[in-house]
């Protein structure tokens, strides 16, 4: 059940940053109120994540996937610019996560 609340968190997450950038700092009622019902559901998911799952494993799963699936959305839907760096840097966030999940000890498995 953790990697549902985890998935919800990680989704509504990234939901919540992108309403944050449609926001204009808070001035555009409808994505403001997006970001604080996103980022709502995100800290309730990941909250209930972390009744089952450990602090460093959820904490690095959210973040990394988070990071990468916000970096697509950019990209995507807002037109930023992705360059070589950027990427390979986004993968080995990536690598780190699943590296964690799979192989460490930390990982409460």
């Amino acid at each position: 059940m953790h990697w549902l609340f985890l998935t919800v968190a990680i989704l509504s997450e990234v939901c919540g940053s992108s309403m944050l950038k449609l926001s204009g700092g808070f001035s555009k009622l409808w994505p403001s109120i997006g970001v604080i019902v996103s980022f709502s559901v995100c800290f309730w998911a990941l909250s209930m994540t972390l009744k089952t799952m450990p602090l460093a494993t959820a904490y690095a799963i959210w973040a990394g996937v988070g990071l990468v699936l916000t970096a697509l959305v950019s990209v995507v839907f807002f037109g930023e610019k992705a360059d070589f760096i950027g990427i390979v840097s986004i993968g080995l966030i990536l690598l780190g996560v699943v590296l964690l999940n799979t192989m460490s000890h930390m990982s409460g498995h």
